[in-house]
């Protein structure tokens, strides 16, 4: 029996409306469950684990998007998908993706891009903009920080170059571990080969999610970590600029 593509369905934790953050304009903003990955400075411990979202069907999540459609699209805005991590659900992800486009709808995929591979082409050509996270460009650092590796997001964003698909680039600025001037020196030299990425967004490091720890019962890593000063986060910023990248 053919299944019905509506009919399929995916863990989601949540979703959200979102402005400046997730893309261009007004986002509907779904978050997918589940991520491989165990960033130190994880704001959504939650979206850890599939066991821990819902079961929803592609019918259902588009009815949700169809309630904000109207309000996003005037407002130059769209439909992001992050997580967690929405490639370790690929069939799902790209499902909801693929009905975003045939309603008109711009789309955005937040994704670390170790699980790259797993989105097909036809998963990117209904993609409109790809929020790449890169946690580090130093090997070593990033391994430490995420607990994976850093070569299968590289690939990917080589890869989406290589379709043409426009990409954002998102670091996180973490004081002690990813503000060392070569690390940002050669993650510059690499976005300037890349056509298809238009900017760079220095994240500072924040412990807004401090409290999702505490009612998980699990220690959140970075508490201690101090965030960054308005003038380190200029200050690398300022070194992208000088290197040819548009930062923001």
């Amino acid at each position: 029996m053919t299944a019905v593509p509506g009919a399929l369905t995916g863990r989601i934790h949540s979703w959200d409306l979102s402005t400046g953050v997730d893309g261009p304009g007004t986002r509907f903003v779904l978050f997918v469950s589940g991520c491989p990955l165990r960033c130190l400075y994880c704001a959504n411990p939650d979206t850890w684990h599939m066991r821990d979202g819902r079961r929803a069907t592609v019918d259902e999540v588009m009815a949700e998007i169809g309630k904000y459609r109207d309000f996003v699209t005037t407002a130059g805005g769209g439909v992001t998908l992050t997580g967690g991590e929405p490639l370790l659900q690929p069939a799902f992800t790209g499902a909801v993706l693929r009905r975003c486009k045939e309603q008109g709808l711009h789309t955005a995929l937040d994704t670390s891009g170790l699980l790259g591979a797993r989105a097909t082409d036809g998963m990117l050509a209904d993609t409109d903009l790809v929020l790449l996270d890169v946690k580090s460009f130093d090997a070593a650092t990033y391994r430490r920080l995420t607990g994976g590796a850093l070569s299968p997001t590289l690939d990917f964003a080589t890869r989406l170059d290589r379709l043409g698909v426009r990409t954002w680039i998102r670091y996180v600025l973490v004081p002690g571990w990813t503000d060392d001037p070569e690390a940002v020196d050669g993650l510059a030299r690499f976005v300037v080969g890349l056509d298809s990425v238009e900017r760079v967004d220095v994240l500072p490091f924040h412990k807004l999610g401090a409290a999702k720890y505490d009612a998980l019962g699990i220690p959140f890593p970075l508490r201690d970590n101090p965030v960054p000063d308005p003038a380190l986060t200029e200050r690398v910023r300022r070194r992208f600029h000088e290197r040819g990248v548009a930062a923001h």
